[in-house]
């Protein structure tokens, strides 16, 4: 379960106050555990996470990666899940953000990931017809997460990263990229 907050919130400096939102993933946990739940970084915002991260040197690596949701990949792979589905879906991802990073993406890209959804599509290899799965990409750029749009690649990266995953791993047969904004989508699909 994920709990969504809409709030006012005055930046750390204090500067302007804007709507952000808030949200922290509070599900899964027993109602009485034998040890105290410590969030110390409960009340801050993504931003000032960052900030907080530059001043004790952590590196720009960490403090930049894209967000990745509480609930993991589950979300990710609506339908049943596997450990098949899951290794299909961790290595499609892996081409894809890796993509980003050789091309000098990552970085313009608020969040990106790789989909699996549970639809099988007919396809061919070589002389065979193959019935895989159907990866979703998304990539989407955003000031604060309230609103997003997707990102313009390239043809050709569109290209070049849809023959990897399809060519590279066994279990995908077709890749599609989202143009859904947010509104009306969402950033995750679930």
């Amino acid at each position: 379960m994920s709990l969504f907050v809409w709030i006012e919130s005055k930046s750390v400096t204090g500067s302007q106050t804007s709507k952000i939102k808030s949200h922290h993933n509070v599900g899964g946990l027993p109602k009485k555990m034998k040890l105290k739940l410590v969030e110390p970084l409960k009340f801050l915002f993504k931003d000032e996470v960052r900030k907080l991260g530059l001043e004790l040197n952590l590196s720009k690596e960490i403090i930049s990666r894209h967000p990745f949701p509480g609930p993991g990949l589950a979300i990710r792979m609506p339908g049943i899940i596997t450990k098949e589905k899951i290794n299909i879906l961790k290595e499609a991802d892996h081409y894809f953000i890796q993509a980003l990073r050789d091309h000098n993406l990552y970085h313009k890209i608020w969040q990106a990931y790789a989909a699996l959804l549970p639809v099988k599509t007919v396809g061919v290899m070589g002389d065979n017809r193959t019935y895989e799965y159907l990866c979703l990409l998304r990539a989407i750029t955003s000031e604060d997460g309230m609103t997003a749009d997707f990102y313009e690649f390239k043809k050709s990266f569109i290209q070049e990263i849809s023959n990897k995953i399809v060519n590279s791993i066994r279990g995908i047969n077709r890749v599609v990229y989202d143009i859904t904004s947010k509104p009306p989508s969402t950033i995750e699909l679930e």
